[in-house]
């Protein structure tokens, strides 16, 4: 359990996975943030499971980050699925 994370689904995030699978993809958060036009703090706390935004999730798991390292909210569990079935 990450113990630094808010309540909620960031609570079970895996922040050294996420930061290992960026690695694999030669990515940073800051490569993240540019991305999206987000701020780098922004990033950095939803990997630490300090917030959920929303955008960055979509984004991390888009890129191809598993799931199971995101602990998305229940909003977006299986979202993915249903963009494809539409």
């Amino acid at each position: 359990m990450n113990v630094s994370a808010a309540l909620g689904a960031g609570r079970y995030r895996k922040p050294w996975r996420i930061r290992e699978f960026l690695e694999l993809l030669g990515k940073t958060q800051a490569d993240v943030a540019r991305d999206l036009g987000k701020s780098p703090v922004v990033v950095n706390r939803t990997v630490r499971g300090n917030i959920n935004n929303r955008a960055v999730l979509r984004h991390l798991r888009d890129m191809g980050c598993p799931e199971k390292y995101l602990s998305l909210p229940e909003d977006m569990q299986g979202e993915k699925m249903e963009k494809e079935v539409a």
